[in-house]
């Protein structure tokens, strides 16, 4: 699981616990100005396959967690339970999204598109 903060400018996903390990990472930070938007992230962690792993772990049901790379994009996911997966695209950072579980998907997506900067 993550936590997602947004603080001076940035958004800030920390991995929280032995998710560090497996996705070999322990946290993202991106200026707002990189954010696009977030939704609800289920149709992406509930894909059983996220593209060649790099570094991380992909056991289908239980954990998504690490880089991934598909068709040219890249994406970290943290992922236990696909319910609770908030996805966040960015521009012009490494990663094209982040899919990560938090505890109140709602509120998550809800805070991060209310700090978006305006186009």
């Amino acid at each position: 699981m993550a936590h997602v903060e947004i603080t001076e400018g940035e958004l800030v996903v920390d991995v929280k616990g032995f998710d560090r390990v497996l996705a070999l990472k322990s946290e993202i930070r991106v200026p707002m100005e990189h954010v696009v938007g977030a939704e609800a992230g289920q149709e992406d962690a509930g894909n059983w396959f996220h593209g060649i792993r790099a570094p991380g772990t992909n056991l289908p049901g239980i954990i998504i967690a690490g880089t991934f790379y598909w068709h040219g994009d890249c994406a970290f996911y943290d992922v236990h339970h696909a319910e609770k997966a908030v996805a966040i695209t960015l521009r012009d950072e490494k990663y094209k999204r982040l899919v990560v579980e938090v505890d109140d998907p709602a509120a998550t997506i809800a805070a991060i598109n209310a700090a978006v900067p305006a186009a």
